[in-house]
């Protein structure tokens, strides 16, 4: 038909419109889904920003949401004129002049481009449809995406249609109000409301031409020109804003001059109070997801999942509830035992000096204040001793009060904090998560993140090791001293430990006794006879996967490791000896409730069935043998109905900074540990800091708590009877002994002294201990 045409201009004229049409009719009708996604004219009409994704307990009970929690929509009357000209005259200085795309500009960006000066040309409503509806994501698009140069093109003109179709819906105001609410400025910070009270704290029709020039620079790359991370460049790029204000006459030139001169002026003491769940456990979702999430192209934010964890309401809940009870209880009594003494102190029990001024030199506002004061560390400490009114955790409820920031630092370093985790191994199911004591003020996740010394909770890898290499729960060593010779970095060394009390019986014990008991000497002439490799590998194998150091202590805790790597590896002897890796996402659905992932146990045997239920008996021993350090769950009698048993073991590291429970029912595995997040602030006793001082009650409490409730589905019972023939003699009764003296789980001092006095500021103790890892 178009051979009809006689002129040829206008016949190739007439087919190039034609192709065109063709063109942009394929894209919005997706052809051959070769094109991939376009917005309707009603969802244009009626865009939606984004979709939470909700995260519930395993038995339905929402947990929390995941949105974009710092977008909080403006209406264009309620925005600053300063903003809407510097957007304009940044980003598309022919806004009010074209309908959606700015076709010279386009062409004029090519030209600049081919001779190597490369410019943006989308316009503010271009900018916008891509913001809406995610026009470049790879789920908007359709086959072409695999093809580079035509994918490019494919986008653009997607953009121009949406642009076009955005114009013919909304006014100019409309348009530019939806991409203020829409636009990302970094930091999880979504529309220019939030974006002015988080940088300026000022509403966004009261900013000057200076701050809205820093906000709408950060546009072109949120990360570079962040005021914060990057003052200097956030400085230069705002004056290149307002450069461009005073060249298209939105500023005078005498308003240019006195703008570029002035700081940038952060205010950052604005707080949201937008928490939207934000919980330990809540995070801990997202990290787990976040490799899934990148692989199947979801977005956690904004796709309207629904996420159901593993995690049980009611055990959570109990969890939550004996933390909170034995915590308070903890924390008063650190405060009774330090008084109005300073309780940073180093390895000789020494005031740290310079402790507070190390912790703010880790602040991200020290960098910033060093900027702004130019290293005028006299300004420094006058802004961090000025007083301000800030609200505290307490354990008696929030407290509002006056305090300055290093008031703050000293307060909350007396904090003790906690990780608890419960699996079950059966199943693979976490089934509680509790990553600190208030996540509102404590974001560091004490299950996952932190990694801590863990004293005599590590020694069950020796004696697996021992068992499963031909050893018997009734060989029996002597507790005497023991040298151990070996090599560190190429230097010859002698390993000598302590017992707790630093006492040596000379009595012979089994391995479970001492086991049992903790006796640091028996674990390590076991650590010497299996060697401090193999109990490595074997901690390796059982699943930890914190890099060891392989010396003779390893043994006795000396390396830091996770709450959630103890309990994994722990759970190995209660799953029959083999490893799971834990769950704690069950199943995701869409928005449209479609099921898009189920997580299912993965499981692999790392030792043998034997081996693994011998282990089962020997944590047994810490409530059954003569001194055994769990006893103290004896006063829980709501654990002790119907022959129940509880194997578990205690730890406790050197100076006891850390206090450790890893309990084992016939069901869970729990691992708790208790302590300060900075290691030279801890108790001093072991009646006031060991393990089953800190972090035992934690536990009793805890599982007193699920067996009182019918519902949780948790009963008493006795452990399992062995899954195969048992080949190794196990059951060797020790003699009763009544010692008259409670067992110690820690390398303190002998009981006459194990109360260190602490000395006064500024005086040294005048009786510094020997200096060594404090066990069991």
């Amino acid at each position: 038909m178009f051979k009809e045409i006689k002129n040829k201009f206008l016949r190739y004229t007439t087919i190039l419109v034609y192709f065109v049409i063709i063109f942009f009719c394929a894209i919005e009708l997706n052809f051959l889904w070769l094109f991939g996604y376009s917005p309707t004219m009603d969802e244009i009409r009626n865009p939606s920003l984004s979709v939470a994704s909700e995260v519930y307990y395993s038995d339905g009970k929402l947990i929390g949401r995941y949105y974009k929690e710092n977008r909080s929509p403006v209406e264009f009357k309620n925005i600053s004129v300063n903003l809407v000209d510097a957007l304009v005259a940044t980003e598309d200085v022919r806004f009010y002049r074209h309908s959606g795309v700015d076709f010279y500009g386009f062409f004029t960006s090519v030209l600049s481009t081919a001779k190597g000066d490369r410019r943006g040309a989308s316009t503010i409503t271009q900018q916008l449809a891509k913001n809406l509806f995610e026009t470049r994501k790879k789920k908007s698009q359709g086959l072409f995406r695999h093809i580079p140069v035509i994918s490019t093109v494919v986008y653009k003109c997607k953009e121009w249609l949406t642009a076009f179709e955005i114009e013919h819906v909304y006014s100019k105001p409309q348009i530019l109000a939806l991409y203020f609410n829409t636009v990302p400025f970094g930091n999880n910070t979504f529309g220019i409301k939030a974006a002015s009270l988080k940088y300026f704290n000022r509403a966004p029709d009261s900013v000057s031409e200076a701050q809205a020039a820093t906000l709408i620079g950060m546009l072109k790359a949120t990360s570079t020109y962040n005021p914060i991370r990057n003052p200097e460049k956030s400085l230069e790029r705002r004056n290149t804003v307002l450069g461009q204000m005073e060249k298209y006459g939105y500023v005078t030139r005498a308003h240019y001059a006195k703008d570029i001169k002035q700081p940038l002026g952060l205010d950052l003491s604005y707080v949201e109070d937008e928490s939207q769940g934000d919980s330990y456990l809540r995070d801990a979702v997202e990290k787990w997801l976040d490799k899934w999430c990148k692989q199947n192209g979801y977005d956690l934010y904004e796709d309207g999942l629904k996420i159901y964890t593993t995690i049980d309401s009611r055990l959570q809940q109990y969890a939550e509830e004996a933390v909170a009870e034995k915590m308070k209880m903890l924390q008063k009594r650190f405060y009774d035992l330090w008084g109005n003494k300073i309780p940073w102190r180093d390895l000789s029990g020494n005031i740290i000096p310079d402790f507070v001024q190390k912790a703010e030199q880790h602040l991200p506002v020290y960098r910033l204040l060093e900027k702004k004061y130019n290293g005028d560390t006299v300004q420094i400490k006058q802004y961090f001793e000025r007083k301000k009114r800030m609200k505290i955790f307490s354990w008696h409820g929030d407290r509002d009060t006056t305090m300055s920031s290093t008031d703050s630092i000293k307060y909350y370093a007396k904090i003790l904090n906690t990780g608890m985790i419960t699996i079950e191994p059966s199943t693979g199911k976490i089934k509680v998560w509790v990553g600190g004591i208030d996540h509102r003020y404590f974001h560091y996740d004490h299950v996952n993140q932190s990694k801590r010394q863990a004293g005599s909770t590590f020694k069950p890898f020796a004696y697996v090791t021992a068992l499963d290499n031909g050893f018997t729960p009734c060989d029996k060593f002597t507790d005497k001293p023991v040298s151990i010779n070996f090599v560190d970095n190429g230097k010859p060394d002698v390993w000598s430990p302590q017992n707790a009390d630093f006492h040596f019986s000379y009595m012979d014990m089994s391995l479970r006794w001492a086991m049992g008991k903790s006796v640091n000497s028996i674990t390590a002439q076991v650590t010497e006879k299996v060697g401090w490799d193999k109990i490595v590998q074997y901690a390796h194998k059982c699943g930890i996967e914190s890099p060891l150091k392989s010396v003779p202590s390893v043994s006795l805790g000396t390396n830091d490791v996770s709450v959630y790597e103890m309990a994994r590896a722990y759970s190995t002897f209660l799953n029959h000896g083999e490893r799971i890796d834990p769950i704690l996402v069950s199943k995701i659905l869409d928005q449209d409730g479609n099921t898009v992932a189920e997580f299912k146990l993965k499981k692999e045997r790392v030792l043998s069935e034997e081996t693994a239920w011998l282990m089962l008996y020997m944590f047994r021993g810490g409530m059954e043998e003569p001194g055994g350090t769990s006893q103290a769950l004896w006063e829980y009698p709501g654990l002790w109905k119907k022959d129940n048993q509880i194997g578990g073991k205690t730890g406790t590291s050197s100076k006891y900074v850390d206090g450790w429970y890893m309990g084992i029912t016939k069901d869970l595995v729990t691992g708790i540990w208790v302590g300060c997040d900075d290691r030279t602030v801890h108790f001093t006793s072991s009646e006031t800091g060991e393990g089953s001082h800190t972090a035992l009650p934690i536990f009793g409490a805890f599982m007193q708590k699920v067996y009182a409730d019918p519902q949780s589905g948790y009963t008493y019972g006795m452990f399992p009877k062995p899954w195969v023939k048992i080949t190794k003699e196990y059951d060797c009764p020790s003699p009763r002994i009544d010692t008259g003296v409670t067992v110690d789980d820690s390398l303190a001092m002998p009981r006459d002294t194990a109360g260190i006095k602490i000395p006064d500021e500024g005086q040294n103790p005048e009786n510094k201990p020997t200096e060594q890892l404090k066990e069991h």
